[in-house]
């Protein structure tokens, strides 16, 4: 039985505590905010830490560190994770900048210790589905793509400490739509050229980073495809989805998480299964689909040597190389 820390105290840090539970045993915790680690040992029966540098050093037995700190801390607490010879599971987005996500894989490298990113999406069964159609060719070569994120977040999102700060949070391609962005590049391979546009229209005081932004996309094959995405969706989130046109087929996965196979065209779906995954409740929003028991499954393989179907921590620094790449060319409007 694997014995698991975790860093960050948060409703994704509850999430995964849940299935360390089932999974392993959960033994240190670790967060800034001294009576929510407390809270939250009790609740598990885990030693509580104010910080990364005191649990690394007082528990010597920890296999694995689940982060779950903001975005902007990732990189920070899973190379001191590695560093100490912990394995290390790291929720999305693997962090803000890609010269970050370059050092956390070569540290992983150096010190031998496994690093594994969370992108749950990818068991969504419309998902796998796709993914299959893409590996045997049943759409032909792809033509063009269109990948829509019209979410909702209320204001009160935004006035904790760290959602909406550049630095912490990073923007919504960071906290809310990395999955996408992950899928995007899962099915059609590198985003090689972006340019586009985001705006802060000032419906949230605390909000810094965008709350739209459209862009048009590239892939290395030649593929040119849209990306809009919001968190302006009235009441709640509306639309995740991805549309791909292939020259033999199309296919729409849609739902508010990518969780439904809306359409297809040209193609076999007679063997295709719904399943019943559900969303991440977090109460006043809901986000994407709640697989992080899949995620627990694939993560006891991949530590015991067994075949998984965890992303390469390579195909996680694409993806924030991919998001820096649509920020770099996308001007930031604000209200005036």
């Amino acid at each position: 039985m694997y014995q698991f820390a975790l860093v960050g105290c948060g409703r994704i840090g509850a999430r995964h505590a849940e299935q360390i539970q089932q999974k392993g045993r959960l033994v240190a915790v670790c967060d800034t905010d001294s009576a929510k680690a407390e809270a939250f040992g009790n609740r598990y029966g885990a030693r509580t830490y104010p910080s990364i540098d005191h649990l690394l050093a007082s528990e010597k037995e920890i296999d694995v560190v689940v982060v779950c700190t903001p975005n902007g801390l990732h990189a920070e607490h899973c190379i001191k994770s590695l560093q100490a010879y912990r394995h290390v599971l790291c929720e999305k987005p693997l962090c803000l900048t890609s010269a970050g996500a370059w050092e956390m894989l070569n540290t992983a490298h150096f010190f031998r210790r496994k690093l594994h990113i969370v992108k749950q999406n990818r068991y969504n069964e419309p998902v796998r589905f796709v993914k299959d159609l893409l590996e045997r060719g049943a759409l032909g070569r792809i033509l063009s793509f269109q990948l829509n994120c019209f979410w909702q977040r209320p204001e009160s999102y935004y006035n904790g400490d760290w959602h909406g700060d550049p630095n912490l949070d990073g923007g919504l391609l960071y906290t809310q739509f990395s999955h996408f962005i992950d899928l995007l590049y899962w099915f059609l391979g590198d985003i090689t050229w972006a340019q586009g546009r985001r705006s802060n229209h000032g419906l949230r005081a605390n909000l810094k980073t965008e709350d739209s932004g459209v862009a048009l996309l590239r892939t290395e094959g030649g593929v040119s495809g849209t990306l809009h995405y919001t968190i302006n969706s009235g009441t709640h989130n509306r639309e995740g989805s991805l549309t791909l046109f292939g020259e033999m087929g199309s296919v729409k996965i849609g739902g508010e998480y990518l969780n439904l196979l809306e359409w297809s065209s040209g193609i076999d779906t007679s063997g295709y299964e719904p399943g019943s995954g559900t969303a991440n409740d977090y109460g006043a929003y809901t986000g994407s689909m709640s697989n992080h028991h899949l995620v627990y499954d694939d993560l006891l393989r991949a530590l015991d040597g067994s075949p998984n179907s965890l992303p390469s921590i390579l195909e996680a620094v694409k993806v924030v190389e991919i998001i820096e790449r649509i920020y770099r060319h996308s001007e930031l409007d604000t209200a005036s």
